[in-house]
Parts: structure tokens; C-alpha cells; sequence
């Protein structure tokens, strides 16, 4: 190649990279907004046969198949501990008025320990528990501290952090500090990804998906990992002395409530669930009738589920246990139509099984957050159901 060749291929290259946006698209094109152009055609292919309503399987049995699906559309789980399970040890502790907030340590996998948030209320237990799952918020730089008040061990900007966060999302009031001064062991992690199980560079919501996406080469889902981890948390709140394992639930917000409504499927030491703000049907979430460029991604992602099961049809999975939904008519990121559609899908599997009076489903005039009142609304649902 001669040297004027090669001048003219730089040239055009570095060109190129400082075109605009408008001038490098094409005419021709399969996807947009961030969706592919043929999406109204998936959605009409998605029969969903192992939802309740098209089984032929008595109900045990369906919960049973529609439950090992679900594992088996997360993949590899991660391995248990080595021997001795799963080992903890107290980081840090103070009193507070009328409960002790613990920050411990888990050894949640072989692979990883896992920082979480222990309160446990003052007087004598065995207490009702709540295993607390915090929110996506694109905001990775903290996770269990969303819905805990840090412990004066943490650095100060965690603090800071923490409390406007709350500020934001939650009128001002950590839920967890909240639960425990009512009576309730309260629980909660870091998910993967958040907090202190972030990344070395610090948090950018930009890299989740390549993280993602790199974890998948190993034959692990990240979003199934995070789910793994509430599953496994669990277990390890149930078995604390202060707890009574027959009074376990638990709770979220956002990606929290959507954690929330799977761990209340998956794990049989969850009594009663509480969701506020995630449940929504594919056909109007990942559909072009609203323009929104976020539709969930991998944060919620398991690979092939939705050919076999709806959002709603997996929660189901919880039946015939005591479950709370509340969704804001004024939530941008769950059009009404379908939180309305998936909320009628599980009220036919609760009734159905003679227990629609468990499932409590209620549309609010809120948007994508926990106010006051949603708060005082899931305790009164504990205190009837735990």
C-alpha cells in the first residue's frame, strides 16, 4: 500500500469518528430505540405455555415445573460455601433507639463474601423478619445503605449518599430503621454490582451491561446471580437466633419489589411479599407504544424465560401466599395498561386456588417511588400476614 493511500484510509478514518449521529445513519436499519424493528412480531409469538392459565398440571405440580424452569432459565447457580456453610462475622455494631444495627459479613458463595445490614430489635425474640432488597436507580454506588441508615463505620460520602437517596425516593425515611423500630429483624445486602461488591473503577451504569455480558461467557447470568443471593440471604436470616423462621418476608422498591416478587416464588422460607413499584406485562413494556429507551435489561434478565412464562405468570409462582403490589399511576417506567393486565393474570392463579383474598393489588397516584405512605401500607401488610 503506498504512502498516499495509507494518508487518505487515516484521513477518512479519523474523519469518521467525529462525524455526527444524523450523518452516520443509514437508510437501511433493523433496530431503533434501543428495540428491534420487528418487536410487535416477538411479542405475538410469546404463548407463554407454562403460565397457570394454559397448564393442564395440577397446581403443586404446575408450581413445581414453573419454579425449575425458572432455575433452570438462570443458569449456572453460584457453588455453596466450603464446608462450615455460610460463615459471618460482625464488622461493626451500634445501638440505636430501640434496635441494635449490625454491619456483618457473609459467606454467601465459595466465590465471594457478601456486606449486609443486620437490625435487630431490643427485648426478647424470637422477632418476625424482613429481608430487604434495595433498588436499581442507575445509582450503583450504594446498595444496602438505600434502605438502612449507615453505620457511623461508613465513610462519610456513603452517608451522604445514603440520605439523599432516601430523600429522593423514599420521603426522607430509611425503610429498614422504619421496619425494625416496629419489631422486625431487618436484613439487607449488597446485589451484585452495588455498593461494595462494585467495581474497582468505581460505579458507571454504562458498564453493567458489558459486565454482564463478559459474566455470560462464563455461563453465569449476572441477574440470576442477584436473585441466587436473595435465596441464599434468606436462609441465612431464618436461621439467625433473633428470628423466627416461620414469620420471614420480605420487601422492595423498583428492582427491589421485582427481587422481592421472585425471591416470595423461589424461596419456600418466604411467607408473605411485598412489591412496590415492578410488575408489568412484556407485551406493553417491550413494545414501541411508549418512548422510553430503558425497557429493564439485564438487571432483570433471564435468558429464554419469556418463552415460557410472563412476569406476572412467574409471581404467581408465590401462590397462595400473602402478597402486596403497588404500582404509581404516575410511574413513566410501568405503563398502566399493563401493570392492570398483570395484576388481573395473578388475581385468576390466587382465585383459582380459592385465595384471592391474599393477594392485595393497588394502583396509586404516585410515581417510581416508596413515600410515607407506601411504607406504613407494607408494615400494616406484615403485621396482618407475619
Amino acid at each position: 500500500m503506498t504512502a498516499r493511500a495509507i494518508a487518505l484510509i487515516t484521513t477518512l478514518f479519523a474523519t469518521s469518528i467525529f462525524m455526527s449521529v444524523s450523518a452516520q445513519q443509514r437508510a437501511k436499519y433493523e433496530f431503533k430505540r434501543n428495540l428491534p424493528v420487528y418487536a410487535d412480531s416477538l411479542l405475538k409469538d410469546l404463548t407463554y405455555p407454562l403460565a397457570w392459565e394454559n397448564s393442564t398440571l395440577p397446581f403443586n405440580a404446575w408450581k413445581e415445573a414453573a419454579r425449575q424452569k425458572v432455575f433452570d432459565c438462570m443458569l449456572t447457580p453460584p457453588p455453596a460455601p466450603a464446608e462450615g456453610g455460610m460463615s459471618s462475622k460482625i464488622l461493626c455494631e451500634e445501638q440505636r433507639d430501640g434496635y441494635k444495627a449490625r454491619k456483618i459479613e457473609i459467606q454467601l458463595s465459595r466465590y465471594y463474601t457478601v456486606p449486609a445490614y443486620v437490625l435487630i430489635p431490643d427485648g426478647k425474640g424470637p422477632f418476625p423478619a424482613i429481608n430487604l432488597l434495595h433498588d436499581h436507580g442507575a445509582h450503583l454506588f450504594i446498595g444496602k445503605e438505600k434502605m438502612i441508615r449507615p453505620l457511623e463505620c461508613e465513610d462519610s460520602l456513603v452517608k451522604k449518599d445514603a440520605q439523599e437517596w432516601v430523600e429522593a425516593l423514599y420521603d426522607g425515611q430509611f425503610v429498614g430503621d422504619f421496619l425494625a423500630k416496629n419489631g422486625y429483624v431487618v436484613f439487607s445486602a449488597d446485589a451484585p454490582m452495588w455498593g461494595e461488591r462494585g467495581q474497582q473503577e468505581g460505579p458507571r451504569r454504562d458498564k453493567y451491561d458489558m459486565i454482564a455480558g463478559n459474566m455470560m461467557m462464563y455461563g453465569i447470568d449476572l441477574s440470576a446471580y442477584m436473585t441466587y443471593d436473595d435465596i441464599t440471604g434468606t436462609d441465612f436470616l431464618a436461621m439467625m437466633p433473633e428470628v423466627d423462621e416461620k414469620r420471614v418476608g420480605c420487601m422492595g422498591l423498583s428492582m427491589g419489589a421485582y427481587r422481592s416478587w421472585m425471591l416470595s416464588a423461589l424461596s419456600s422460607r418466604i411467607k408473605a411479599g411485598a412489591a412496590v413499584c415492578w410488575m408489568v406485562t412484556t407485551d406493553e413494556q417491550m413494545s414501541f407504544k411508549y418512548k422510553r429507551t430503558e425497557n429493564g435489561g439485564f438487571a432483570n434478565c433471564l435468558p429464554g424465560l419469556r418463552r415460557w412464562m410472563d412476569y406476572p405468570h412467574v409471581a404467581s409462582i408465590a401462590c397462595p401466599k400473602p402478597m402486596l403490589f403497588i404500582n404509581g399511576s404516575q410511574d413513566k417506567l410501568f405503563p398502566v395498561a399493563g401493570v392492570e393486565k398483570a395484576f388481573r393474570i395473578m388475581h385468576d392463579t390466587w382465585k383459582s386456588q380459592g385465595a384471592d383474598e391474599k393477594l392485595e393489588t393497588e394502583l396509586w397516584d404516585i410515581s417510581h417511588a416508596c413515600p410515607l405512605k407506601a411504607q406504613q401500607r407494607v408494615l400494616e401488610f406484615f403485621k396482618k400476614n407475619l
